[in-house]
């Protein structure tokens, strides 16, 4: 089982990845939030994947972290759910978002992933809604489910905003990131771009 890649990043495409590892290049299917987190072709990234493996192919998926790996499984054990669907959903949802939608049953966000119909959301946040709770996204104690979709909404805020300035995906994500963690959760969208444009261009 493959747990993890730590390599360089050597190609992408519009769902895939390509990781050098030692010289051996692994081909990596990503969310586009994953995508945009791994930067620029050449330089050194870490994957946490899962492997699946059916009767006539074997695939192997790419995280930038272990708790969208989490969520990724979680997806795929509801009927219908298969790799490609629980990826285009979180490409779309951030952890926060779509724990919030499985927690409070909002079919409706969860349908805004291509491929979704309301059918599918529908059992989606039937399914997943009472372990939502334990998932990563927002599971910080105290925290309202509600303040974390807003932490993520701003962080994408902030993100389309540097976009908007010439920077690029991966660096105006990397560059929010690090202001996510040194303001902390509640940060606005605001302070997020302002610490956000230091970072991205120290």
């Amino acid at each position: 089982m493959i747990a993890k890649l730590k390599g360089l990043l050597d190609e992408t495409g519009t769902d895939w990845a390509v990781i050098d590892v030692a010289g051996v290049g692994y081909l990596v299917h990503c969310s586009a939030k994953t995508l945009s987190a791994l930067g620029e072709r050449g330089e050194a990234c870490t994957l946490y994947t899962d492997l699946q493996v059916s009767e006539n192919d074997m695939r192997l998926l790419g995280f930038a972290d272990s708790g969208e790996r989490d969520w990724f499984r979680l997806l795929t054990q509801v009927q219908g759910v298969g790799s490609k669907v629980a990826l285009a959903i979180l490409s779309a949802l951030s952890a926060g978002e779509l724990q919030a939608a499985c927690s409070q049953g909002d079919a409706a966000m969860v349908a805004r992933a291509n491929g979704v119909g309301p059918k599918l959301a529908g059992r989606i946040v039937n399914e997943l809604k009472d372990k939502a709770g334990g998932m990563p996204g927002g599971g910080m104690a105290g925290v309202p489910v509600s303040a974390v979709s807003q932490a993520g909404a701003a962080s994408a805020d902030a993100v389309s905003a540097l976009e908007n300035l010439g920077f690029k995906p991966a660096t105006a994500a990397r560059a929010v990131a690090l202001a996510q963690g040194e303001l902390g959760e509640g940060a606005s969208e605001s302070e997020l771009i302002r610490v956000a444009l230091k970072r991205a261009a120290g």
